[in-house]
């Protein structure tokens, strides 16, 4: 299983969300490719990187940022946040990001999805809102069931699927492992638990359902979890 440490960009800085506001926005950073590092240096092989401003905006709102993470790290690096069209999706393989994560486009445009899957490396971000996927930086809910989207993604090039509960997102509340599961079920692929860890009990639990991969953001910011520990073990 594969431990994700969370930066989430807004204005250039490294935050958190709960249950994806904006205006609930923490700083816990001002220099996000120092946290980057940090997490390097903890034992880290990847790193999941959300580009806030770009998820609403729908298109990179945070490259000076980005750039500085890349070039101060040999981390894997998988991205998301405003990426909806091949363009953006070159220019960031070119940057050396090592995934891309599709959201809003993988909703609303699943054919499309699959085809860049088979040319590009591509993760599925699905977000729901009590069940339904929500698009546009967690703004708008499209009329389709998570499930349902999962099963279209079943027989695709893509590399996995990152399956979060909005409602349970920066929460400090506990996965909603449930939901990880349908959706691990319904797609047959690969899949990265989010929103709402707040343990190492979590990150337990995730390992024993055999679940791909965690996303860990707030817990660890907030001193809930020793990430330095949690690589060692």
């Amino acid at each position: 299983m594969i431990i994700f440490p969370a930066i989430d960009l807004k204005d250039g800085k490294a935050v958190r969300l709960t249950k994806g506001l904006m205006e609930s926005a923490k700083i816990y950073s001002d220099e996000p490719w120092e946290l980057a590092k940090r997490f390097e240096d903890m034992g880290a092989e990847w790193l999941h990187i959300v580009d806030l401003n770009g998820a609403f905006a729908g298109e990179p709102k945070n490259l000076k940022q980005i750039e500085k993470i890349r070039k101060n790290t040999n981390l894997k690096i998988q991205l998301g946040g405003g990426i909806r069209d091949e363009a953006t999706i070159k220019r960031y393989l070119e940057l050396g990001i090592n995934r891309l994560i599709l959201g809003s486009i993988a909703a609303r445009e699943p054919e499309r999805v699959i085809e860049l899957a088979k040319r590009y490396p591509i993760a599925v971000g699905i977000d729901a809102k009590d069940g339904f996927v929500a698009v546009d930086g967690w703004g708008e809910t499209e009329g389709i069931k998570a499930v349902e989207l999962a099963k279209k993604y079943k027989d695709s090039d893509i590399e996995c699927i990152i399956a979060t509960d909005i409602s349970k997102d920066g929460t400090l509340q506990g996965l909603n492992i449930d939901f990880i599961l349908d959706i691990m079920k319904a797609s047959e692929k690969p899949v990265i638990a989010s929103g709402g860890v707040a343990s190492e009990e979590d990150i337990k639990k995730v390992k024993e359902d055999g679940i791909y991969g965690v996303i860990v953001g707030k817990a660890f910011y907030e001193g809930r979890i020793n990430l330095e520990e949690v690589f060692k073990i």
